[in-house]
């Protein structure tokens, strides 16, 4: 979800990055999202301090995590999905609700992961559930982007997938010279494809943000 720096025809875009694009200027977009947090590093760094301590009634909070914290091989980011991942996600939604600002929950979005029989292969096991459980135990908005984006990707297929990611052959794109080959990040169709899913999903909530969704 996070800004990429634009310098030197970066292609690399976070599907945060493009959400202004959607919405009217009556919303103002403050995207804290921090390349290769979890919910853990996130919270040991202060990140969510700092959210906190600048959110006031009528801000909406979108909480998308899931893809670092299942890193088991660094203690600084990995979350048991079912104990201090669940209670990161509950801590965050019930502060989010002490400042009268309204916590969204969103599922990780899907990796391009492929198996030789091309079928899409999910990596976060439950940690999609546990978010989907935490929005229904707490009564919170969410939106199953996993889903959505397997649909994406697989709407795609195998091969032509590689367009919403940073996929690029040895000097095909002056920001990766070696080439590039990333199943995770995406590029700016990718992010772009992406954000639009999200605002879909938002539409169809009750929530007053909706009618600051262009049209």
């Amino acid at each position: 979800m996070a800004n990429k720096p634009l310098a030197n025809e970066n292609p690399e875009r976070g599907w945060g990055q493009m959400l202004p694009l959607f919405f009217n200027d009556n919303i103002t977009i403050d995207n804290r999202a921090v390349n290769g947090r979890s919910t853990k590093s996130y919270i040991d760094l202060k990140l969510w301090d700092a959210v906190y301590n600048s959110l006031k009634k009528g801000d909406y909070v979108f909480i998308q995590f899931g893809h670092n914290d299942g890193k088991v091989t660094d203690s600084t980011r990995y979350t048991n999905p079912h104990t201090a991942y669940r209670h990161n996600l509950i801590r965050f939604v019930t502060q989010t609700r002490e400042k009268g600002a309204t916590p969204i929950i969103f599922s990780s979005i899907t990796r391009r992961n492929f198996n030789e029989q091309g079928v899409l292969i999910s990596t976060h096991a439950d940690y999609t559930l546990e978010a989907r459980l935490v929005a229904q135990e707490y009564n919170v908005p969410f939106i199953d982007m996993e889903y959505y984006t397997e649909i994406l990707e697989m709407k795609y297929g195998p091969e032509k997938s590689k367009q919403l990611h940073l996929h690029y052959k040895v000097g095909e794109n002056l920001f990766f010279p070696a080439g590039k080959e990333d199943n995770t990040h995406l590029n700016v169709k990718g992010a772009t494809e992406i954000a639009k899913i999200a605002i879909t999903e938002l539409k169809k909530t009750n929530l007053d943000l909706g009618k600051y969704i262009k049209n």
